[in-house]
């Protein structure tokens, strides 16, 4: 089970940064949490499914949730929209300090697609609903931003990848999802003739279906040579794929 933490703490640079606009304030360090799971996937037969917050920290943590339909441009920027088709209960979620809650994410309808359909869920916490304490305080909030897949059971992702030169030492590897469920690169490596890695990205991202969307793979500390190459993509669920690649001058 995946299990996704915030922590104030992360937050150092934003404090930092509000000290300098504000010299004399006291920084407040925004909750501490945990959620399960951090992807949410559903079958079109599955009504309901439970998400758990668990709240760390010393004081009462109050979030509201939004959900939002997915979709990506042709060129795999992410948009979003504000959907009825699924719902948090409660909409507000409010964690006693030390405990944790479970809330519910329904679907609204029986509709059966023949595609997956692709949503997300931000929840985001609430500073003003904190005690408030002496001082002058810069309010920090956090945020989780959820993907959720309900997938039919033939739906799959169908991947193909090439690769071109943008500069002397950088390539962009564009990925095409011609199938009708989405896929997520978590690594991309061109490797040379004789097996070296040339260049990577090792951040990757979601492509949703029908999206197509380019990675930039650099190498550090000189030009990538021209010539035949493969491009080694592995994936979120553990799967991995090559792919022939020719790489121009």
């Amino acid at each position: 089970m995946s299990v996704i933490h915030f922590s104030g703490r992360s937050f150092l640079a934003a404090i930092l940064l509000c000290l300098l606009c504000n010299p004399f304030s006291n920084p407040a360090l925004a909750g501490d949490f945990t959620v399960t799971p951090v992807r949410i996937y559903m079958t079109p037969k599955d009504r309901a499914t439970a998400i758990t917050v668990t709240n760390d920290g010393d004081t009462e943590l109050v979030m509201q949730a939004d959900l939002f339909l997915w979709k990506q441009t042709p060129d795999g920027k992410d948009e979003l929209t504000p959907t009825d088709d699924i719902f948090l209960a409660p909409p507000i979620i409010k964690v006693a300090a030390k405990s944790r809650q479970v809330v519910r994410l329904a679907r609204v309808g029986a509709a059966r697609p023949t595609e997956q359909l692709t949503y997300r869920m931000i929840a985001r916490e609430i500073p003003e609903a904190r005690p408030p304490t002496e001082g002058n305080e810069v309010q920090l909030a956090l945020a989780f931003n959820m993907p959720v897949f309900i997938t039919p059971p033939q739906a799959k992702p169908i991947i193909n990848c090439t690769a071109s030169r943008v500069a002397a030492d950088s390539v962009v590897a564009t990925c095409e999802n011609s199938g009708n469920a989405h896929t997520h690169p978590v690594s991309l490596l061109l490797h040379g003739g004789n097996g070296d890695t040339l260049a990577k990205d090792e951040i990757g991202g979601y492509i949703l279906a029908g999206i197509r969307r380019g990675f930039v793979l650099k190498r550090e500390g000189g030009k990538i040579a021209a010539g035949s190459g493969k491009l080694a993509v592995s994936f979120a669920d553990g799967s991995k794929q090559s792919f022939d690649v020719n790489i121009g001058d």
